[in-house]
């Protein structure tokens, strides 16, 4: 037993000397991340950033320029024009201008430059450009990896905006702020570092086995620290080691949660299927269905700023969904006046019966965030519709009656990734998250700990290797001296 005893003493004293700096890394910037993710561009940003439609520049009905059947149908601004983008139909994927009815061909030079200014608000002769053929710090990650061609336009007061050479849109936007947030925050925490990351197979190696490692690590410090101070229920020892036992003991559960959690999201094991896919509350667009309201009647009966019309079939009506510049959405029928929400109780009606055979146990209007869909920044949509199915998997959907989507949906297989990596890693727990600054003073606390946890750990790891430095130096110099 003495000898496993220090076995296991030895492994975790070189697994923490060669990875004390690597947790040093991950709990500061994990702090960052609390507040501040790595840049993108998203849907809402995308909305936030495009103009208004101007009704009186909507002179053509989609019927009058779709091609094919397409299934999906949205109308909002492309180069300060209002533009029908056409999708999911064989043949139909496309964009079209409202206006004139011709089609958004290959991106020009002007259109470029017209898109990273519109975005940035600032003139595109204050900007330098620069062709991006190679990955960069910015575009190292997901699709932007093999988005090429791409502009990029800097301008004086720190803003980055990247264009895509083949469809003139924006793909990427940084700011002073952003930048400063990620080189702290994301790109240490996550291994963003160019070289490692646009490799993604290495990347995910790297990331999986020291996360691996780490908690293995961890987990070993734990046990050592209470073998030390179990038997005479005191710390034995003093200074530093005294601090790293305490912060251990006290902080050390959080380094192993955390280092296993990040090591989860990676999937390095095989996980169960998902929630079988929601059955759809739309059905198939019929074009002639919106002749009865045209989409610049539609955008002027709003009664406020429009950013983008989407077009629907909802329990067999015409009805376009208007995203506002305030903010939320309008539902606008063809065959009546703007509503704010679909009818939740013919909603869930028309659920159930898309559902078939599917029985479900309970279907309710859910006025706040529950343990499976959630959101700390309080940005996903509520109220929703909640459907849990009469199934061995407990299946949980969550639909937004403002847009007859289903926004969320989870099944008891995933349970892995809820808590095992959510719940750990995010202690994304309801009544932390309903509660805030509850959930900050928690996440701080553990995150704090764990950093003095690190710090005391890098002061050790220096005096264990400083003495082997010591001795290979001195026997460098003997050897010298004896082959002089």
């Amino acid at each position: 037993m003495r000898a496993f005893k220090r076995a296991v003493i030895f492994v975790h004293r070189w697994l923490g000397v060669a990875l004390c700096l690597l947790f040093l890394l991950w709990f500061p910037s994990g702090i960052v991340m609390m507040y501040w993710d790595f840049p993108g561009v998203t849907p809402a940003d995308r909305l936030q950033h495009a103009p208004a439609l101007d009704p009186s520049r909507i002179t053509l009905a989609p019927e009058q320029v779709a091609r094919g059947a397409p299934r999906q149908v949205v109308l909002n601004t492309f180069d300060a024009r209002p533009v029908y983008r056409f999708g999911g139909g064989r043949g139909s994927d496309s964009i079209v201008y409202a206006d004139t009815g011709e089609r958004v061909g290959a991106a020009s030079k002007e259109m470029i430059d017209r898109a990273a200014a519109s975005w940035s608000g600032r003139p595109v002769n204050a900007a330098q450009i620069e062709s991006v053929t190679e990955v960069d710090q910015w575009t190292v990650g997901g699709a932007l990896r093999t988005m090429r061609p791409l502009w990029k336009f800097s301008w004086p007061d720190g803003q980055q905006v990247y264009v895509s050479g083949a469809s003139a849109e924006v793909v990427q936007y940084t700011t002073t702020a952003s930048r400063i947030g990620a080189y702290f925050g994301a790109i240490p925490h996550w291994f963003y570092f160019t070289p490692l990351r646009k490799n993604q197979a290495q990347w995910s190696r790297v990331v999986i086995w020291t996360s691996g490692i780490g908690a293995v690590t961890a987990l070993l410090g734990i046990v050592v620290g209470l073998w030390m101070y179990l038997p005479a229920a005191r710390m034995p020892y003093v200074g530093q080691k005294r601090w790293h036992l305490i912060l251990g003991l006290a902080f050390g559960i959080g380094a192993v949660t955390w280092a296993f959690s990040g090591m989860l999201s990676m999937d390095p094991f095989p996980l169960p299927r998902g929630p079988a896919p929601a059955p759809s509350l739309r059905g198939p667009i019929v074009m002639s269905a919106f002749r009865a309201k045209a989409p610049s009647a539609a955008v002027a009966e709003v009664g406020e700023p429009v950013k983008q019309l989407e077009f629907a079939n909802v329990d067999g009506r015409a009805v376009y969904i208007a995203s506002l510049a305030a903010g939320g959405t309008r539902i606008v029928p063809v065959d009546g006046p703007p509503i704010a929400a679909f009818d939740t109780d013919r909603l869930i009606a028309l659920f159930t019966d898309a559902a078939q055979p599917r029985i479900f146990a309970e279907t309710r209007l859910l006025a706040d965030y529950d343990r499976y869909y959630l959101d700390r920044h309080r940005q996903r949509p509520l109220p929703v519709l909640l459907a849990v199915a009469d199934d061995a998997d407990r299946t949980r959907y969550y639909i937004d009656p403002k847009t007859a989507r289903t926004v969320a949906s989870y099944s008891s297989q995933r349970w892995v990734s809820r808590y095992l990596y959510h719940g750990l890693h995010s202690l994304d727990v309801p009544w932390l998250y309903d509660h805030r600054p509850a959930w900050d003073l928690v996440v701080l606390t553990f995150m704090l700990g764990g950093t003095a946890l690190c710090v005391t750990s890098v002061i050790l790891a220096w005096r264990v290797v400083r003495p082997v430095r010591s001795v290979r130096s001195r026997g460098t110099g003997a050897r010298a001296d004896a082959d002089i």
